[in-house]
């Protein structure tokens, strides 16, 4: 016998959506750099240790948040792979491109000892694709391999997002796009 999911909204739900929140808010009006573990759970309405428990101290949980912010609603559906490609590449962009986005996606990336955080930001990437590509193929479409889509259009912009200091250009998602299909 299987053992229930837990609670979507249960107790640690609720903690977890307050904890994010006093996170996001606290960078919204000073900066990261002021932020501490005592100030996220006064705003939270939590102890401390709660913090520490669950996430282990500031990296894990500005890891966790940028994860959650990243993490897009859900896979377009524009009909066409190239055309649901072409828009998750766009929306990754627009969240993960803007500065609050690349602080996150840093935070994300050195945000623990041991890699979790981005391994779970990857795995977020890598189940919309796949959501994407299965799509394509059950509408009978010839579909890349999700290897492909992975480093011919995220690394490309994930390396853009946290090496290069510019705006990304609205053109770049649907050219490594097509170098898919092309």
């Amino acid at each position: 016998m299987s053992t229930p999911d837990p609670r979507p909204g249960g107790r640690a739900a609720r903690v977890q959506q307050a904890v994010h929140d006093a996170v996001r808010a606290l960078r919204a009006e000073e900066g990261g750099d002021a932020i501490t573990v005592p100030r996220i759970a006064a705003k939270a309405g939590v102890a401390p240790s709660t913090i520490y428990r669950r996430w282990g101290g500031l990296g894990g949980l500005f890891a966790d948040v940028a994860v959650a912010r990243l993490r897009p609603q859900g896979p377009p559906d524009t009909g066409s792979v190239r055309g649901d490609l072409t828009v998750w590449a766009e929306e990754y962009i627009e969240e993960a491109a803007s500065p609050t986005g690349r602080k996150f996606m840093r935070d994300m990336v050195s945000g623990g000892t041991d890699g979790a955080s981005a391994v779970r930001g990857g795995a977020y990437a890598r189940e919309r694709v796949e959501t994407m590509l299965g799509r394509a193929r059950q509408r009978g479409e010839a579909a890349p391999e999700l290897e492909d889509v992975l480093d011919v259009v995220l690394a490309p912009i994930v390396y853009r997002i946290l090496f290069e200091p510019g705006d990304l250009s609205p053109e770049l998602a649907p050219r490594l796009v097509g170098r898919l299909f092309g």
